[in-house]
């Protein structure tokens, strides 16, 4: 058995969602749009959100120091170039949170926001003192349901090598990809979006969260509601507003041999959004407390993309007792449902 022993997390130093919700409208040309996207604002769910970019305190600037600038938003290299300087600090804090990495046998990071080479990998390595001949693999640009590949990279690993000790980094600097759009649903995406990272540590060592399964499954005719293409300015995201209802509309009957007889106490489900998250409750039948967990990540850190999962999980393992068992949930490009579907040790 592979087990998720500890998970650490971090988040930049700049809390800039209202300044979004501030500066966005300013994007809208219709006077009806301006009023929609803020009714949407109030009920979203969230009161901060985290970025390396300091917000400004003029009213007509998005950030301090300019890279988002009206008619000259920045190019896709400017971004990479922002995510080199920026990700590793972020990295450094997650593994420290953790607990520290000694002895890691592999690492496996994920990402959808940015690259670049050597990489993140080869920065953490150096940083943790992980001998020279650490297994590395990236898991990049599957979105939000990242993470629980990764884990499942993780999994396979520790049944098959005895000793393996396998360091899980999801790093996403989602607030890098702002668009210069008036395009109503693409401002209402970038509404949640926001930066943070989760380092976790997966080993066979009987302690956290024993991994005991996994399963994915994709819905048909949905291929175009999340996409994630890389433009002259930055990665273009596109998040439908479609996704809610189509999972709501799928999600009973692709769990349902999913979850066979299991029965979870605890559910740890991707925040992408209140909408999503409302539901997923409804079509799950769940009682309002088992999205608490997912609902107090997306009020304090927004849709982190792959690194959000592992927030939720985190706030499940500090307060599940032993031997309770859950399902994690996470999407993505397809659209895509992951499922994790764990153990308290």
């Amino acid at each position: 058995m592979a087990y998720l022993n500890r998970i650490g997390i971090a988040v930049p130093p700049h809390q800039v969602h209202e300044k979004f919700v501030a500066f966005a409208p300013r994007l809208l040309p219709d006077p009806r749009e301006r009023r929609l996207f803020e009714r949407m604002a109030e009920r979203s769910g969230i009161e901060r959100r985290w970025s390396f970019l300091e917000p400004s305190p003029d009213p007509e600037r998005l950030d301090a120091a300019g890279f988002y600038r009206a008619g000259a938003f920045p190019s896709t290299a400017e971004r990479m170039r922002f995510f080199e300087e920026h990700a590793f600090r972020l990295a450094r804090a997650a593994a420290e949170d953790m607990g520290g990495a000694a002895g890691t046998t592999h690492l496996i990071v994920s990402c959808c926001t940015g690259f670049y080479a050597p990489g993140l990998d080869l920065e953490l390595a150096r940083h943790l003192r992980l001998a020279p001949g650490v297994e590395r693999t990236l898991v990049g640009f599957m979105g939000c349901q990242a993470a629980l590949n990764a884990l499942k990279l993780a999994r396979h690993i520790v049944r098959a090598e005895r000793g393996a000790r396998v360091l899980v980094v999801s790093l996403e600097l989602c607030t890098l990809h702002l668009q210069e759009t008036a395009d109503l649903e693409q401002l209402l995406s970038f509404l949640v979006f926001a930066d943070g990272c989760a380092a976790c540590l997966v080993t066979e060592k009987p302690e956290g969260l024993a991994l005991e399964r996994f399963a994915t499954t994709v819905v048909p005719d949905t291929a175009d509601q999340i996409t994630w293409r890389v433009g002259d300015r930055g990665f273009d995201m596109r998040l439908s507003g479609r996704v809610p209802a189509s999972i709501a509309r799928s999600l009973p009957e692709a769990m349902r041999p999913l979850l066979g007889d299991a029965r979870p106490s605890l559910w740890a489900v991707h925040p992408g959004g209140r909408s999503i998250l409302d539901a997923v409750e409804q079509a799950l039948k769940l009682a309002p407390p088992a999205l608490a967990a997912s609902r107090a990540v997306l009020r304090q850190y927004g849709n982190m993309s792959s690194a959000t999962i592992l927030f939720v999980l985190r706030a499940e393992m500090e307060s599940a007792a032993p031997g309770e068992r859950g399902c994690a949930l996470a999407f993505g490009p397809g659209l895509t449902a992951e499922a994790l579907f764990f153990r308290v040790a």
